[in-house]
């Protein structure tokens, strides 16, 4: 079930009214990422105030989401001797059965099966797990035990929470950021319609003369032959033998050498009564009035009523398959909705908005967007404005505005502005006093850590910038320069520290970048200047620490990013593979498993949780930061450069195995920086050659492989080549498309019911209701096609396409990363893989 926007708070007051100092610590469970990681101190920082006990723990995969249930979750039920209580999870299993997942589904007591547990699920990622949003109350599984249940007051319809919902009851709840409502409403419907549906033996016999599963597929497929797919893994007890011509949504998500991963929603449960709406072959047809007693009319034959509903229930499972078979995405920011809770709750503060921008602006620098994992090719206003289209920006002026609220101007400080040049433009580097707190907007370039490092530094190691310029080259190189001599920046002043410039060139430099960058196609590099119209679109965030610090958001988000993929000792390795930190100290080889890597990422994850609260720390993880980012620059250079990069039939491929900075990348994370810096260095040469980025305005996709010699594995990630870009005002352009047809159908619904008064009994009744059903499933099957292709236009299908691969083929692949694009396989696999891979759609 799922908790709409509009009652976000609702479970939180309901914990705060009811906990007290004999219950349970609430159980946070968090992914190691730096959103799930801000929007974790946000929630901290709340049960703190309401002195609230919580314990925190890092999940670092699902094998370790499966540890976490059983040693965490399942002695807090009451089966096992506990009494209940909350789990929060943050960024981690939006997309698997979260009640298998934590062993909340155990009913062979008659019991609650949740066992007073109750689940609150926070996740930007998608597709959802329709099992969690739409079921995941315990009387859904109890009603399959006991079919005469007293009826309730409606507190949960159709998955949704109602206003009159009494928290504490147990299940899994889904915190909707909007999504679900307005997106959903078609898997939603087939969704209730299968779990309601009672259970029919589906033998694979066609249902009419013809193949009647090639028809229902067709009609699904918007007309088009349907391809024969494999057989599901999850065979219901029904007597359920088809398995090509009855396809269902998958439950388990198999690796070959790991332990099996849920990755898509257990079958809706159906009841084992008769639900109301379905046909009763023994109800008797409806008598006119004013007429004679009619002859009694024979009822529906079983064979019909069998095959009505064995039509309707193939065409569901279709919807909810092609909704899975969409790709991944991302939605709202966990830690933008972690700060609409404190919001409803009355409790914003300056930390907690500074938590969330930090959350926000994260994103882009893993290149989580609306299409998934990949390049952003937007040319909007500078900043972080290609991430999220215009949903991101209208976050980002949300936050803009709550930056306005919360750190209001100082009447008394307008000539402090005057003099350090704020009012020009130039990025504020220093506080405005020493007990200066405050969030500020800033004209932020789209350099990296430009207050930390030079300026020459700080543009040559932006990716934007260097996809561009083409600075892997020497021809690069030499077109930066070109821009500086333009801009009047000489070299020696550029490669000083930012601070320490002169004071006149850091007042120009913004107009500077604003009249030369155009000529080289950087149209992006920095935001326009402030308007009426359009404000301050485009302008990041700056916050101050006293004189101890001036940081932007985007520099802590890599900061933080840095600490939890390299630590922030960092690492480093020679030619035989072995790995150092900077200390010199030899690092031991992990354990062919990968059981103490994960518990060094856990230890990063509390390094980086404690940087997100103390200014010390995170200065001195700046180096780290910058160690990372040097690497990235050396290992795409040399990458492009040796033309390592090959090209196969669906995207192109780069394998890191060798050099200085292979130990780097061996952090899904860290290599999925690196093969967006190359994928953008890509997509731009396409541009330039051919005027449009790959096919259809797609993109090109990149796959990175990054060598782990220690354990003998690839870590694989799979990036989109940018295009795809979600335009939100098309989609508010297709729910009007959507509400005009149902509006159409119910006016045709209604003038068939007269028609079919008219007529009487003088036709095979039978005969007309399906001709007439046959006709309506058609209608939406062709709406709900329209609809979910272009859901699916450019979004990221690797994990789709690796799940294909590895249910193929013998490869040994570990699917443990809670990104659906990142997977593990032994390097003697690595060649079989790939050419499998070669062959499969990964771009939507």
């Amino acid at each position: 079930m799922y908790l709409p926007r509009s009652l976000i708070s609702q479970l939180y007051q309901h914990l705060l009214r009811t906990h007290h100092s004999q219950s349970p610590p609430v159980l946070v469970l968090v992914s190691l990422e730096p959103d799930a990681l801000c929007a974790c101190r946000i929630l901290s920082a709340l049960f703190k105030r309401d002195y609230i006990p919580h314990s925190i723990h890092p999940i670092s995969g699902y094998n370790d989401l499966t540890s976490a249930g059983e040693d965490l979750v399942q002695p807090m039920t009451t089966q096992k001797g506990g009494s209940g209580g909350v789990v929060v999870c943050l960024g981690v299993g939006g997309m698997v059965d979260m009640s298998t997942m934590l062993g909340l589904d155990n009913i062979a007591d008659g019991g609650d099966p949740s066992g007073g547990v109750q689940v609150w699920l926070i996740d930007a990622r998608r597709p959802w797990n329709l099992g969690n949003v739409f079921a995941g109350r315990p009387e859904d599984a109890l009603q399959e035990i006991d079919g005469n249940a007293r009826s309730k007051a409606p507190e949960v319809v159709e998955g949704r929470i109602q206003g009159s919902f009494k928290p504490g009851q147990g299940g899994i709840i889904v915190y909707d950021d909007g999504d679900i409502e307005q997106e959903l409403a078609t898997e939603r419907e087939a969704y209730i319609a299968l779990s309601n549906m009672p259970d029919v033996e589906d033998d694979g016999e066609p249902l009419d003369d013809s193949d009647g599963a090639s028809e229902v597929a067709e009609s699904v497929n918007g007309g088009k032959p349907s391809k024969k797919r494999k057989s599901w893994s999850d065979r219901d007890d029904d007597g359920d033998d088809s398995d090509e011509e009855n396809p269902r949504p998958r439950q388990r998500r198999r690796s070959n050498s790991s332990n099996t991963v849920s990755s898509s929603p257990n079958r809706p449960r159906r009841n084992r009564i008769r639900d109301s709406s379905s046909p009763d072959p023994a109800r008797s047809p409806s008598h006119i009035p004013g007429s004679s007693p009619p002859p009694a009319a024979q009822p529906p034959s079983p064979r019909k009523l069998r095959r009505r509903l064995l039509r309707l229930r193939r065409k569901h499972e279709l919807i909810l398959h092609k909704y899975y078979s969409l790709g991944a995405t991302y939605s709202e920011p966990i830690s933008s909705l972690l700060y609409s809770l404190a919001e409803a709750l009355g409790r914003e503060d300056n930390d907690l908005l500074w938590h969330a921008i930090v959350g926000v602006s994260s994103l882009e620098l893993y290149g989580r967007s609306m299409t998934g994992v990949g390049i952003s090719t937007s040319l909007d206003s500078g900043g972080s404005a290609g991430w999220g289209g215009q949903r991101g920006e209208r976050i980002r002026q949300v936050l803009r505005d709550e930056v306005r609220r919360l750190n209001p101007p100082d009447p008394a400080d307008t000539r402090g502005e005057s003099a350090r040049g704020e009012a020009s433009g130039v990025i504020p580097t220093t506080a405005r006093s020493p007990n200066d707190t405050s969030i500020r907007l800033s004209p932020e370039p789209r350099f990296l850590l430009i207050r930390h490092w030079s300026l020459y530094d700080s543009m040559l190691h932006s990716p934007y910038l260097a996809a561009r310029l083409h600075i892997w080259s020497d021809v690069g190189r030499k077109r930066l320069h070109k821009l500086l001599a333009k801009m009047g920046v000489s070299l020696s002043q550029c490669k000083q520290n930012y601070t320490h410039m002169d004071m006149e060139l850091k007042r120009g430099l913004r107009q500077s970048l604003l009249t030369y960058a155009p000529m080289y196609g950087l149209d992006g590099l920095v935001p326009p200047p402030a308007s009426a119209g359009r404000g301050k679109e485009g302008w990041g965030f700056v916050r101050s620490w006293g004189w101890k610090a001036c940081l932007s958001a985007l520099d802590v988000g890599v900061i933080i990013g840095a600490i939890l993929e390299v630590g922030k000792s960092g690492v480093r390795s020679d030619t035989a593979g072995n790995s150092y930190d900077q200390r010199g100290v030899k690092r031991e080889a992990v354990d062919e498993d990968g059981i103490e890597e994960t518990q060094a990422w856990i230890e990063r994850f509390w390094e980086a949780y404690d940087a997100l609260g103390n200014i010390e720390s995170l200065k001195q993880a700046l180096p780290t930061a910058q160690l990372l980012h040097r690497a990235i620059l050396r290992t795409g250079t040399s990458l492009i450069e040796k033309r390592q990069i090959r090209h196969l039939k669906a995207f192109r491929m780069a394998v890191v195995k060798e050099g200085p900075d292979v130990q780097l990348f061996i952090h899904p994370a860290a290599l999925t920086k690196l093969a967006l810096w190359v994928g953008e260095a890509i997509a731009e040469q396409e541009r330039e050659q051919r005027g449009r980025v790959g096919k259809h305005g797609k993109g090109t996709p990149l796959v990175m492989a990054g060598l782990n010699e220690a354990r003998g594995v690839y870590v694989i990630v799979g990036t989109g080549g940018g295009g795809g870009v979600v335009d939100m005002a098309l989609q508010e352009k297709r729910k009007q498309k959507i509400d005009a047809k149902a509006r159409k159908k119910q006016e045709k619904q209604q003038e068939k019911e007269r028609k079919r008064s008219e007529r009487g009994l003088g036709g095979d009744e039978d005969e007309d209701e399906e001709t007439e059903e046959e006709e309506d499933e058609d209608e939406s099957d062709e709406s709900d096609d329209d609809d979910l292709e272009d859901r699916g236009y450019g979004r990221n299908r690797f994990g789709n396409a690796f799940q294909e691969v590895v249910d193929e083929t013998n490869a040994r692949v570990r699917i443990d990363s809670f990104e659906s694009c990142v997977v593990e396989i032994k390097k003697e696999d690595l060649s079989g893989f790939l050419e499998s891979l070669s062959m499969k759609a990964v771009i939507g």
